[in-house]
Protein backbone atom coordinates (compact mmCIF):
# COMPACT_ATOMS: atom_id res chain seq x y z
CA UNK A 1 0.00 0.00 0.00
CA UNK A 2 1.50 3.33 -0.83
CA UNK A 3 2.72 5.64 1.87
CA UNK A 4 -0.38 8.18 1.14
CA UNK A 5 -4.33 7.11 0.33
CA UNK A 6 -6.01 9.80 -1.77
CA UNK A 7 -10.19 9.16 -1.96
CA UNK A 8 -13.39 10.92 -2.46
CA UNK A 9 -14.80 9.58 1.27
CA UNK A 10 -13.77 7.86 3.84
CA UNK A 11 -15.22 5.79 6.69
CA UNK A 12 -13.49 5.81 9.85
CA UNK A 13 -14.24 2.75 11.66
CA UNK A 14 -15.62 -0.48 10.56
CA UNK A 15 -18.69 -1.51 12.26
CA UNK A 16 -22.16 -2.17 11.28
CA UNK A 17 -22.65 1.82 10.55
CA UNK A 18 -18.96 2.00 9.01
CA UNK A 19 -19.15 -0.79 6.75
CA UNK A 20 -23.13 -0.17 5.57
CA UNK A 21 -21.88 3.12 4.50
CA UNK A 22 -18.88 2.30 2.93
CA UNK A 23 -20.78 -0.42 1.46
CA UNK A 24 -23.32 1.94 -0.10
CA UNK A 25 -20.89 4.47 -1.33
CA UNK A 26 -18.96 2.25 -3.30
CA UNK A 27 -22.31 1.15 -5.25
CA UNK A 28 -23.09 4.75 -5.75
CA UNK A 29 -19.72 5.42 -7.52
CA UNK A 30 -18.09 7.45 -4.70
CA UNK A 31 -14.41 6.24 -4.50
CA UNK A 32 -14.11 5.02 -0.76
CA UNK A 33 -11.49 4.31 1.50
CA UNK A 34 -12.36 2.23 5.02
CA UNK A 35 -10.19 2.60 7.92
CA UNK A 36 -10.60 -0.13 10.88
CA UNK A 37 -8.44 -0.77 13.81
CA UNK A 38 -9.27 -4.50 12.95
CA UNK A 39 -7.52 -6.68 10.46
CA UNK A 40 -10.99 -7.21 9.14
CA UNK A 41 -14.71 -5.31 8.76
CA UNK A 42 -17.15 -6.29 11.50
CA UNK A 43 -16.38 -3.74 14.37
CA UNK A 44 -17.09 -4.06 18.34
CA UNK A 45 -20.81 -5.33 17.11
CA UNK A 46 -19.11 -8.22 15.42
CA UNK A 47 -15.82 -9.21 17.08
CA UNK A 48 -16.37 -8.64 20.54
CA UNK A 49 -20.19 -7.88 20.89
CA UNK A 50 -23.54 -8.48 19.25
CA UNK A 51 -22.58 -11.83 17.36
CA UNK A 52 -20.10 -13.60 19.69
CA UNK A 53 -22.35 -12.97 22.60
CA UNK A 54 -25.46 -14.48 20.80
CA UNK A 55 -23.42 -17.36 19.60
CA UNK A 56 -23.27 -18.20 23.42
CA UNK A 57 -26.69 -17.22 24.30
CA UNK A 58 -27.62 -19.85 21.63
CA UNK A 59 -26.23 -22.10 24.07
CA UNK A 60 -27.28 -21.14 26.80
CA UNK A 61 -31.16 -21.47 25.54
CA UNK A 62 -30.07 -25.29 24.47
CA UNK A 63 -28.86 -25.58 27.80
CA UNK A 64 -32.03 -24.19 29.74
CA UNK A 65 -34.84 -25.69 26.68
CA UNK A 66 -33.00 -29.60 27.63
CA UNK A 67 -33.46 -28.46 31.19
CA UNK A 68 -37.32 -27.50 30.54
CA UNK A 69 -37.96 -30.20 28.50
CA UNK A 70 -39.00 -32.37 31.49
CA UNK A 71 -42.14 -30.83 31.77
CA UNK A 72 -42.86 -32.94 28.68
CA UNK A 73 -41.55 -35.86 29.93
CA UNK A 74 -38.05 -35.86 27.85
CA UNK A 75 -35.35 -35.95 30.70
CA UNK A 76 -31.59 -35.62 28.87
CA UNK A 77 -28.24 -35.94 31.11
CA UNK A 78 -26.67 -33.14 32.24
CA UNK A 79 -24.69 -31.42 29.31
CA UNK A 80 -21.50 -31.49 29.08
CA UNK A 81 -19.72 -28.63 28.30
CA UNK A 82 -16.35 -28.24 26.02
CA UNK A 83 -15.46 -24.74 26.61
CA UNK A 84 -12.79 -25.00 23.73
CA UNK A 85 -15.19 -26.24 21.37
CA UNK A 86 -17.56 -23.57 22.19
CA UNK A 87 -15.05 -20.66 21.93
CA UNK A 88 -13.62 -22.44 18.80
CA UNK A 89 -17.36 -22.20 16.84
CA UNK A 90 -18.03 -18.63 18.70
CA UNK A 91 -14.54 -17.65 16.65
CA UNK A 92 -15.60 -19.36 14.02
CA UNK A 93 -18.73 -17.37 13.41
CA UNK A 94 -16.98 -14.32 13.90
CA UNK A 95 -14.21 -15.48 11.67
CA UNK A 96 -16.53 -16.12 8.70
CA UNK A 97 -18.55 -12.95 8.65
CA UNK A 98 -15.74 -10.74 8.90
CA UNK A 99 -13.97 -12.69 5.83
CA UNK A 100 -17.48 -12.34 4.14
CA UNK A 101 -17.28 -8.72 4.76
CA UNK A 102 -13.46 -7.90 3.80
CA UNK A 103 -14.91 -10.01 0.59
CA UNK A 104 -17.47 -7.43 0.43
CA UNK A 105 -14.81 -4.83 0.49
CA UNK A 106 -12.57 -6.01 -2.32
CA UNK A 107 -15.46 -6.63 -4.89
CA UNK A 108 -16.63 -3.04 -4.63
CA UNK A 109 -13.41 -1.71 -4.93
CA UNK A 110 -13.22 -0.48 -1.59
CA UNK A 111 -9.62 0.55 -0.42
CA UNK A 112 -9.50 -1.44 3.28
CA UNK A 113 -6.91 0.28 5.58
CA UNK A 114 -6.22 -2.20 9.05
CA UNK A 115 -5.12 0.02 12.01
CA UNK A 116 -6.55 3.19 14.15
CA UNK A 117 -6.89 6.21 12.36
CA UNK A 118 -6.44 9.91 13.80
CA UNK A 119 -7.02 13.55 11.85
CA UNK A 120 -4.14 15.55 11.19
CA UNK A 121 -6.25 17.99 9.64
CA UNK A 122 -9.62 18.66 8.73
CA UNK A 123 -8.49 16.35 5.39
CA UNK A 124 -6.50 14.25 6.46
CA UNK A 125 -6.16 11.13 8.47
CA UNK A 126 -2.87 9.48 9.79
CA UNK A 127 -3.31 5.76 10.16
CA UNK A 128 -1.18 3.95 12.96
CA UNK A 129 1.51 1.88 11.49
CA UNK A 130 -0.03 2.76 7.83
CA UNK A 131 -0.46 5.32 5.37
CA UNK A 132 -1.65 8.99 5.24
CA UNK A 133 -5.45 9.13 3.99
CA UNK A 134 -6.29 12.46 1.72
CA UNK A 135 -9.74 13.06 1.69
CA UNK A 136 -12.91 15.11 0.74
CA UNK A 137 -15.62 14.11 3.00
CA UNK A 138 -15.55 11.50 6.02
CA UNK A 139 -18.06 9.35 7.78
CA UNK A 140 -16.58 9.00 11.52
CA UNK A 141 -18.18 5.68 13.21
CA UNK A 142 -15.54 5.09 15.85
CA UNK A 143 -17.84 3.52 17.76
CA UNK A 144 -18.26 2.63 21.75
CA UNK A 145 -16.21 0.96 24.37
CA UNK A 146 -16.93 -0.43 27.62
CA UNK A 147 -17.21 2.04 30.58
CA UNK A 148 -14.98 1.65 33.18
CA UNK A 149 -15.21 2.46 37.11
CA UNK A 150 -12.20 3.53 38.64
CA UNK A 151 -13.45 1.23 42.01
CA UNK A 152 -12.61 -1.43 39.61
CA UNK A 153 -9.39 -1.11 38.06
CA UNK A 154 -7.14 -2.82 40.05
CA UNK A 155 -4.96 -4.66 37.60
CA UNK A 156 -6.51 -7.99 38.26
CA UNK A 157 -7.46 -10.51 35.71
CA UNK A 158 -10.20 -11.62 37.34
CA UNK A 159 -11.84 -8.32 36.91
CA UNK A 160 -13.52 -8.73 33.66
CA UNK A 161 -15.55 -6.33 30.99
CA UNK A 162 -17.78 -7.31 28.11
CA UNK A 163 -14.61 -7.91 25.75
CA UNK A 164 -12.83 -10.14 28.08
CA UNK A 165 -16.05 -12.11 29.63
CA UNK A 166 -17.00 -13.26 26.17
CA UNK A 167 -13.38 -14.60 25.59
CA UNK A 168 -14.51 -17.13 27.69
CA UNK A 169 -11.10 -18.37 28.68
CA UNK A 170 -13.42 -20.78 31.73
CA UNK A 171 -15.97 -21.10 33.23
CA UNK A 172 -15.61 -19.65 37.13
CA UNK A 173 -17.45 -21.47 40.04
CA UNK A 174 -18.45 -18.08 41.08
CA UNK A 175 -19.23 -15.05 39.36
CA UNK A 176 -20.19 -11.53 40.23
CA UNK A 177 -21.67 -9.26 37.48
CA UNK A 178 -22.07 -5.66 38.37
CA UNK A 179 -24.73 -4.36 36.77
CA UNK A 180 -28.10 -5.26 35.87
CA UNK A 181 -28.91 -3.99 32.50
CA UNK A 182 -28.56 -5.63 29.19
CA UNK A 183 -24.77 -6.74 28.79
CA UNK A 184 -24.68 -7.86 32.20
CA UNK A 185 -27.82 -10.15 32.51
CA UNK A 186 -27.25 -11.70 28.67
CA UNK A 187 -23.52 -12.56 29.74
CA UNK A 188 -24.57 -13.77 33.80
CA UNK A 189 -27.26 -15.99 32.08
CA UNK A 190 -24.59 -17.65 29.37
CA UNK A 191 -22.14 -17.98 32.53
CA UNK A 192 -25.33 -19.15 34.59
CA UNK A 193 -25.94 -21.98 32.29
CA UNK A 194 -22.40 -22.98 31.40
CA UNK A 195 -22.68 -23.65 35.35
CA UNK A 196 -21.34 -20.31 36.89
CA UNK A 197 -23.13 -19.18 40.34
CA UNK A 198 -23.93 -16.04 39.11
CA UNK A 199 -25.09 -12.87 41.22
CA UNK A 200 -26.13 -10.10 39.96
CA UNK A 201 -25.75 -6.29 41.88
CA UNK A 202 -27.68 -3.21 40.51
CA UNK A 203 -27.62 0.11 42.41
CA UNK A 204 -31.23 0.85 41.05
CA UNK A 205 -34.52 -0.80 42.09
CA UNK A 206 -34.99 -2.91 39.54
CA UNK A 207 -32.87 -4.73 36.47
CA UNK A 208 -32.97 -3.23 32.95
CA UNK A 209 -33.19 0.67 34.77
CA UNK A 210 -35.52 2.37 32.33
CA UNK A 211 -37.58 -0.71 30.66
CA UNK A 212 -41.27 -0.92 31.11
CA UNK A 213 -41.43 -3.04 34.46
CA UNK A 214 -44.42 -5.04 32.96
CA UNK A 215 -41.61 -6.42 30.61
CA UNK A 216 -39.02 -6.93 33.61
CA UNK A 217 -41.24 -8.74 35.87
CA UNK A 218 -40.88 -12.33 34.07
CA UNK A 219 -37.55 -12.23 33.22
CA UNK A 220 -37.20 -11.27 36.53
CA UNK A 221 -38.81 -14.38 38.10
CA UNK A 222 -36.79 -16.61 35.22
CA UNK A 223 -33.54 -15.03 36.43
CA UNK A 224 -34.34 -15.59 40.33
CA UNK A 225 -34.18 -19.68 39.29
CA UNK A 226 -31.14 -19.37 37.30
CA UNK A 227 -28.67 -16.65 39.14
CA UNK A 228 -27.54 -17.53 42.62
CA UNK A 229 -28.58 -13.75 43.68
CA UNK A 230 -29.73 -10.43 42.58
CA UNK A 231 -29.22 -7.66 44.81
CA UNK A 232 -31.10 -4.42 44.10
CA UNK A 233 -30.32 -1.24 45.31
CA UNK A 234 -26.96 -2.40 46.26
CA UNK A 235 -23.56 -1.19 44.89
CA UNK A 236 -20.12 -2.32 45.22
CA UNK A 237 -17.73 0.00 47.37
CA UNK A 238 -14.45 -2.21 47.05
CA UNK A 239 -12.98 -4.80 45.81
CA UNK A 240 -9.53 -6.15 46.70
CA UNK A 241 -7.60 -9.34 44.77
CA UNK A 242 -7.24 -12.02 47.75
CA UNK A 243 -6.09 -15.43 47.55
CA UNK A 244 -9.17 -17.51 45.99
CA UNK A 245 -10.52 -14.47 44.12
CA UNK A 246 -12.22 -11.05 44.36
CA UNK A 247 -13.25 -9.83 47.64
CA UNK A 248 -15.86 -7.39 47.04
CA UNK A 249 -17.57 -5.22 49.93
CA UNK A 250 -21.35 -4.14 49.30
CA UNK A 251 -23.63 -1.13 50.28
CA UNK A 252 -27.60 -0.86 50.31
CA UNK A 253 -30.09 -3.59 50.67
CA UNK A 254 -28.12 -6.68 50.00
CA UNK A 255 -28.53 -9.36 52.89
CA UNK A 256 -24.88 -9.78 53.09
CA UNK A 257 -22.31 -6.91 53.26
CA UNK A 258 -18.99 -8.70 51.37
CA UNK A 259 -18.14 -11.81 49.80
CA UNK A 260 -15.42 -13.58 47.55
CA UNK A 261 -15.67 -14.19 44.37
CA UNK A 262 -13.94 -16.47 41.55
CA UNK A 263 -14.55 -13.59 39.26
CA UNK A 264 -16.38 -10.19 38.63
CA UNK A 265 -17.97 -9.18 35.31
CA UNK A 266 -17.95 -5.16 35.62
CA UNK A 267 -21.49 -4.34 32.92
CA UNK A 268 -21.94 -0.62 33.40
CA UNK A 269 -22.94 0.19 30.36
CA UNK A 270 -20.37 1.86 27.30
CA UNK A 271 -19.35 5.03 26.51
CA UNK A 272 -18.23 6.65 23.15
CA UNK A 273 -14.98 5.77 21.46
CA UNK A 274 -14.27 9.58 20.54
CA UNK A 275 -10.96 10.32 23.13
CA UNK A 276 -7.64 9.73 21.32
CA UNK A 277 -9.50 10.10 17.55
CA UNK A 278 -7.77 14.14 16.89
CA UNK A 279 -11.70 15.72 16.97
CA UNK A 280 -10.04 18.85 19.09
CA UNK A 281 -7.52 19.50 16.05
CA UNK A 282 -10.07 20.00 13.51
CA UNK A 283 -12.88 21.61 15.78
CA UNK A 284 -15.57 19.06 15.73
CA UNK A 285 -18.19 19.69 18.58
CA UNK A 286 -18.14 16.83 21.10
CA UNK A 287 -21.11 16.76 24.20
CA UNK A 288 -20.19 14.24 27.12
CA UNK A 289 -18.19 12.46 24.63
CA UNK A 290 -20.83 12.23 21.83
CA UNK A 291 -19.97 13.93 18.46
CA UNK A 292 -22.61 16.18 18.02
CA UNK A 293 -24.28 16.42 14.60
CA UNK A 294 -27.85 17.46 12.84
CA UNK A 295 -30.69 15.70 11.08
CA UNK A 296 -28.41 14.89 7.87
CA UNK A 297 -25.63 13.05 10.79
CA UNK A 298 -23.11 16.49 9.19
CA UNK A 299 -21.09 17.77 12.20
CA UNK A 300 -20.19 21.31 12.58
CA UNK A 301 -17.21 20.60 9.92
CA UNK A 302 -19.52 20.67 7.22
CA UNK A 303 -17.55 17.73 5.02
CA UNK A 304 -17.56 15.51 8.00
CA UNK A 305 -20.22 13.52 9.62
CA UNK A 306 -20.70 11.00 12.36
CA UNK A 307 -22.77 8.21 13.20
CA UNK A 308 -23.52 5.34 15.53
CA UNK A 309 -22.32 5.17 19.02
CA UNK A 310 -20.29 7.99 18.46
CA UNK A 311 -22.91 9.86 17.56
CA UNK A 312 -25.29 9.59 20.53
CA UNK A 313 -28.09 7.20 21.98
CA UNK A 314 -29.64 4.72 21.26
CA UNK A 315 -26.08 2.91 21.24
CA UNK A 316 -27.60 0.11 18.61
CA UNK A 317 -26.01 -1.52 15.61
CA UNK A 318 -28.82 -1.63 13.27
CA UNK A 319 -29.16 2.47 14.01
CA UNK A 320 -25.91 2.80 13.19
CA UNK A 321 -26.13 1.29 10.26
CA UNK A 322 -29.17 2.88 9.09
CA UNK A 323 -27.12 6.29 10.24
CA UNK A 324 -24.72 5.50 7.54
CA UNK A 325 -26.54 5.05 4.54
CA UNK A 326 -28.29 8.32 5.12
CA UNK A 327 -24.70 10.37 5.48
CA UNK A 328 -23.84 8.90 2.32
CA UNK A 329 -27.34 9.66 0.59
CA UNK A 330 -26.50 13.48 1.82
CA UNK A 331 -23.43 13.17 0.60
CA UNK A 332 -24.32 11.56 -2.98
CA UNK A 333 -26.54 14.96 -3.40
CA UNK A 334 -30.01 14.20 -1.31
CA UNK A 335 -30.00 16.84 0.33
CA UNK A 336 -33.45 15.99 1.59
CA UNK A 337 -32.93 13.01 3.38
CA UNK A 338 -33.15 13.20 7.10
CA UNK A 339 -32.50 11.15 9.96
CA UNK A 340 -36.34 10.92 11.77
CA UNK A 341 -37.25 7.23 12.34
CA UNK A 342 -40.70 7.17 14.47
CA UNK A 343 -39.45 3.49 16.18
CA UNK A 344 -36.05 2.31 16.48
CA UNK A 345 -36.78 -1.34 18.09
CA UNK A 346 -34.24 -2.66 20.87
CA UNK A 347 -33.95 -6.15 22.10
CA UNK A 348 -32.41 -7.85 25.44
CA UNK A 349 -31.45 -11.20 24.18
CA UNK A 350 -31.94 -13.00 27.47
CA UNK A 351 -34.37 -15.90 28.46
CA UNK A 352 -37.24 -14.60 28.07
CA UNK A 353 -35.90 -12.11 25.58
CA UNK A 354 -37.61 -8.40 25.78
CA UNK A 355 -38.05 -5.93 22.69
CA UNK A 356 -39.61 -2.70 22.15
CA UNK A 357 -39.88 0.00 19.72
CA UNK A 358 -41.46 3.43 19.99
CA UNK A 359 -43.16 5.23 22.73
CA UNK A 360 -42.86 3.27 26.05
CA UNK A 361 -45.54 3.31 28.71
CA UNK A 362 -42.49 5.13 30.76
CA UNK A 363 -42.01 7.67 28.22
CA UNK A 364 -46.11 8.37 28.35
CA UNK A 365 -45.56 8.99 32.41
CA UNK A 366 -42.90 11.39 31.71
CA UNK A 367 -44.45 13.04 29.22
CA UNK A 368 -47.80 13.00 30.83
CA UNK A 369 -49.14 11.95 27.65
CA UNK A 370 -52.63 10.12 27.68
CA UNK A 371 -52.61 6.97 26.05
CA UNK A 372 -54.71 3.54 25.74
CA UNK A 373 -52.84 0.29 26.25
CA UNK A 374 -53.28 -3.33 25.20
CA UNK A 375 -52.38 -6.08 27.15
CA UNK A 376 -52.46 -9.62 26.08
CA UNK A 377 -50.72 -12.30 28.25
CA UNK A 378 -49.39 -15.40 26.74
CA UNK A 379 -50.77 -17.29 29.29
CA UNK A 380 -54.35 -17.13 26.41
CA UNK A 381 -51.17 -18.08 23.72
CA UNK A 382 -52.18 -21.77 22.02
CA UNK A 383 -48.04 -21.52 20.80
CA UNK A 384 -46.39 -20.15 23.78
CA UNK A 385 -48.68 -22.77 25.71
CA UNK A 386 -47.37 -25.91 23.22
CA UNK A 387 -43.67 -24.44 23.58
CA UNK A 388 -43.93 -24.51 27.71
CA UNK A 389 -43.33 -21.09 27.35
CA UNK A 390 -46.37 -18.91 28.29
CA UNK A 391 -44.38 -16.04 30.86
CA UNK A 392 -44.86 -13.48 28.29
CA UNK A 393 -46.99 -10.59 27.08
CA UNK A 394 -47.43 -8.18 24.51
CA UNK A 395 -48.14 -4.79 24.53
CA UNK A 396 -49.56 -2.51 22.19
CA UNK A 397 -49.64 1.56 23.03
CA UNK A 398 -51.99 3.89 20.84
CA UNK A 399 -53.48 7.44 20.83
CA UNK A 400 -56.78 7.69 22.42
CA UNK A 401 -57.71 9.84 20.05
CA UNK A 402 -57.00 8.34 16.48
CA UNK A 403 -56.10 4.85 17.24
CA UNK A 404 -52.38 5.00 16.08
CA UNK A 405 -50.00 2.73 17.33
CA UNK A 406 -47.23 4.66 19.17
CA UNK A 407 -45.34 2.13 20.77
CA UNK A 408 -45.06 -1.99 20.94
CA UNK A 409 -43.40 -4.20 23.60
CA UNK A 410 -42.72 -7.79 24.35
CA UNK A 411 -41.42 -9.81 26.58
CA UNK A 412 -41.11 -14.12 26.15
CA UNK A 413 -39.47 -16.45 24.11
CA UNK A 414 -38.74 -15.12 20.45
CA UNK A 415 -39.54 -11.57 21.14
CA UNK A 416 -36.32 -10.12 19.04
CA UNK A 417 -38.09 -11.83 15.87
CA UNK A 418 -41.61 -9.97 16.50
CA UNK A 419 -40.70 -6.52 17.32
CA UNK A 420 -40.14 -5.92 13.66
CA UNK A 421 -44.12 -6.20 13.18
CA UNK A 422 -44.09 -3.51 15.22
CA UNK A 423 -41.74 -1.68 13.98
CA UNK A 424 -43.38 -1.42 10.59
CA UNK A 425 -46.82 -0.87 12.14
CA UNK A 426 -45.70 2.23 14.21
CA UNK A 427 -43.49 3.73 10.56
CA UNK A 428 -46.89 3.10 8.21
CA UNK A 429 -48.84 4.92 10.64
CA UNK A 430 -51.15 1.84 11.06
CA UNK A 431 -53.59 1.72 14.18
CA UNK A 432 -54.69 -0.77 16.58
CA UNK A 433 -57.59 -1.68 14.73
CA UNK A 434 -55.43 -2.21 11.32
CA UNK A 435 -53.25 -4.79 13.53
CA UNK A 436 -56.51 -6.28 14.94
CA UNK A 437 -57.68 -6.85 11.52
CA UNK A 438 -54.98 -8.55 9.75
CA UNK A 439 -55.04 -12.04 9.28
CA UNK A 440 -52.06 -13.97 12.03
CA UNK A 441 -51.30 -17.30 11.34
CA UNK A 442 -52.64 -19.48 14.18
CA UNK A 443 -51.14 -21.01 16.30
CA UNK A 444 -47.92 -18.78 16.40
CA UNK A 445 -46.39 -16.39 18.73
CA UNK A 446 -47.28 -13.37 16.37
CA UNK A 447 -50.66 -13.55 16.75
CA UNK A 448 -50.35 -12.13 20.28
CA UNK A 449 -49.67 -8.38 18.41
CA UNK A 450 -52.98 -9.10 16.64
CA UNK A 451 -54.74 -10.10 19.95
CA UNK A 452 -52.71 -7.35 21.82
CA UNK A 453 -54.86 -4.62 19.69
CA UNK A 454 -57.56 -6.76 20.27
CA UNK A 455 -57.68 -6.52 23.52
CA UNK A 456 -57.45 -2.73 23.47
CA UNK A 457 -60.55 -2.40 21.88
CA UNK A 458 -62.54 -5.02 23.66
CA UNK A 459 -62.84 -7.83 20.87
CA UNK A 460 -60.50 -10.44 21.88
CA UNK A 461 -61.75 -14.28 21.65
CA UNK A 462 -59.36 -15.41 24.58
CA UNK A 463 -59.76 -12.06 27.23
CA UNK A 464 -63.17 -11.53 28.54
CA UNK A 465 -63.88 -7.61 28.57
CA UNK A 466 -66.80 -6.86 30.14
CA UNK A 467 -69.44 -4.72 28.81
CA UNK A 468 -70.27 -1.36 30.50
CA UNK A 469 -74.06 -1.07 31.53
CA UNK A 470 -76.57 1.53 29.76
CA UNK A 471 -77.13 4.26 32.21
Amino acid sequence: MPDTVTTDLVVLGGGPGGYAAAFLAADKDIPTTLIDAMPKPGGTCLHRGCIPSKALLHAAHVIHAAHDAADFGLVFAKPQIDVAKLRGKKDKIIDAMSSSLLDGCKKRGITHVPGRGTFVDANTIQVEGGPTVKFQKCIVAVGSVPAKLSTFDIGSKRVLDSTTALELEDIPKTLLVVGGGYIGLEMGSVYAALGSKVTVVEMTGGLLPGVDADLVRPLHGRLKGQFHSIYLNTKVTKIEEVKDGIKVVFEGEADIKEATYEKILVAVGRRPNTANVGLEKIGIAVERGFITTDAQRRTNVPHIFAIGDAAGEPMLAHKASHEGKLAVEVIAGEHTAVWNPRAIPAVVFTDPEIAWCGLTENDAKKQDREVKIGVFRWGFSGRASTLGRNDGLTKVITDPATDQVLGIGLVGAGAGELIAEGVVAIEMGASAKDLAMCIHPHPTLSETIMESAEVLHGISSHVFTPRKKAL
